[in-house]
Parts: structure tokens; sequence; C-alpha cells
């Protein structure tokens, strides 16, 4: 566990635009279909790059893997990701990943991506995110890099 015995992790959070709630495969066919018509614009996100090991093409079925780990990270506290959805029609918009940094430094590292037709939502979810880290979780030194330009 990379968060405080006790510490329970937010179970959401509402900004302009989005709402928070932990992912899992109940998401699978929405969130599949947000990242992968937005494989350039996440890699063009900070925390991203030609080097990163996702996002990448894999079957709705892989996808459903990958969501059902995300929530067993959750419930075993050793990650902790977030999907984003629209707060009027539900559908995924993007996710946000708390999980160890490993890198010596920081205390925990922290990802974000939205769908590349919801690019207006980048910045205002990263205030909002970087605002709810320093209030509500128990990090000191949270890697969350932030937009350029």
């Amino acid at each position: 566990m990379f968060v405080p015995d006790g510490f329970e992790p937010p179970l959401g959070l509402v900004g302009d635009g989005f709402r928070l709630e932990p992912l899992g495969p109940e998401h699978n066919e929405r969130d599949r279909a947000a990242w992968s018509t937005s494989i350039d614009h996440i890699l063009a996100s900070p925390g991203y790059g030609p080097d990163s090991r996702w996002p990448h093409e894999m079957s709705l079925e892989a996808n459903r893997g990958d969501l059902e780990r995300h929530a067993r990270d959750f419930g075993e506290r050793t990650g902790i990701t977030y999907t984003v959805l629209d707060p009027y029609d539900g559908d995924v918009i993007g996710c946000v990943y708390v999980y160890p940094a490993n890198d010596g430094e920081h205390d925990a590292r922290v990802q974000s991506w939205v769908r590349a037709s919801r690019a207006e939502l980048d910045a205002p979810l990263r205030l909002a995110v970087a605002d709810w880290l320093a209030r509500a979780w128990p990090f000191e030194r949270p890697l969350y890099e932030p937009l350029l330009g």
C-alpha cells in the first residue's frame, strides 16, 4: 500500500464539466471508445510520450482485464484510478491514475488524460485534480506534470 493505513481514497470528485468515480469493468466499452480514438492526444499529454507503455491497441476483452486490474488495485490501495465522466450523459471523457512514484523523490505519480474530442477539459481537469490532491490526499510530494504552453 502506498497510502497510509486507514486512509480511504475519495470516491469521486465533481468539477466543471466532469465528474470522477472509481474505474471498473462496468466502464469497459465507453473507456475503450474514449482512449482508442484519442491515442495521439493522450501521448501528447504530460506524463505520456513516445516511450509510454500505454496507450496501445487492445481488444475489448483485454481492456476489461485492464479495468479489472485497476479495480483490484483500488480495493487493495496499491493504486487508485478514476474514470472521468460527462456529468450529463455519463460518457467516458478520460481517466486519472494515482500510483506510487517509485522514483525515490515523490510519494505518488499522478497521470490524467481526456479524449481528443474533449481536449478543452485538459486544463480544468488538471487544475481540479491538483487542488484535490493538495486538500484531500495524504501525499506530500505528488508528481503531476503541468500542461505546457
